[in-house]
């Protein structure tokens, strides 16, 4: 029997359950036959105000998330989604590439979609070399996003952090503030790329890829184009960014 509703693709999309972006991003980016199926890691302590409560943040993804992946595992997907970001950034692409085969192993073998890897894709089809970031981090989290970006060849001339002091603060981060924080970013910068996947950003990207003439890639848009183009989705869709019309 073919799901009624997901009958190309089911997608199992791990979050944080402070998380409350990724689930519209994803709603609002999907196409016909193809459905989203969160899975929600308990985050018992959203503090993020310090390098600390930012890495105890990540051990306490790191103690459920297993169970977030058995419990979607349960509607049968197809294919896994991160939509979570700092944990696939962590310890450069040696730390991705395990995060990865570890939610691949934990899921049956599914490919897996995460966010630094989406970023990868997306910038080397573009064929950039200098980025600009904007994350809701610490400096510790910029930190591994710049040894992310760095070990895969490109070179981050500036990173604004938002250094959100709680989880669910990150959602709070205005339209205006993150505009603000492109335009800060942009000095020398081929490309802008946004990470932390509870920032809103999507539609924002996709505006100022208009007035900046140059790709900005929102991480959930990138996220949600690798999941479909991994799984023979070609549609385009509009309204999210260069990656999802042209590419």
């Amino acid at each position: 029997m073919t799901d009624q509703l997901g009958w190309r693709k089911k997608f199992g999309v791990i979050i944080p359950s402070t998380n409350t972006i990724v689930e519209p991003d994803f709603y609002r980016m999907t196409v016909p036959g193809v459905t989203p199926h969160i899975s929600r890691i308990h985050i018992r302590d959203q503090n993020l105000s310090s390098d600390e409560a930012f890495e105890n943040l990540l051990q306490q993804i790191r103690v459920e998330i297993q169970y977030a992946v058995e419990r979607v595992m349960t509607a049968e997907p197809d294919y896994m989604v991160m939509g979570m970001s700092a944990e696939t950034f962590w310890d450069g692409v040696e730390g991705n590439r395990k995060f990865t085969k570890m939610i691949s192993d934990w899921a049956g073998g599914l490919s897996v979609a995460t966010g630094a890897e989406a970023c990868e894709r997306a910038l080397k089809l573009f064929g950039v070399k200098k980025i600009g970031v904007v994350t809701p981090y610490q400096p510790i989290g910029d930190k591994n996003v710049v040894r992310f970006f760095n070990d895969i060849g490109f070179e981050v001339t500036a990173i604004k952090g938002f250094r959100c002091p709680t989880a669910i603060a990150i959602a709070n981060v205005s339209q205006d503030e993150l505009r603000n924080a492109l335009i800060e970013v942009n000095k020398d910068a081929d490309a802008l790329v946004q990470v932390g996947t509870n920032l809103s950003m999507v539609g924002l990207a996709d505006e100022a890829e208009r007035w900046l003439g140059k790709p900005v890639i929102a991480i959930n848009a990138a996220t949600w184009w690798m999941a479909m183009r991994d799984n023979g989705i070609e549609e385009k869709v509009y309204g999210a960014g260069r990656l999802l019309r042209e590419f």
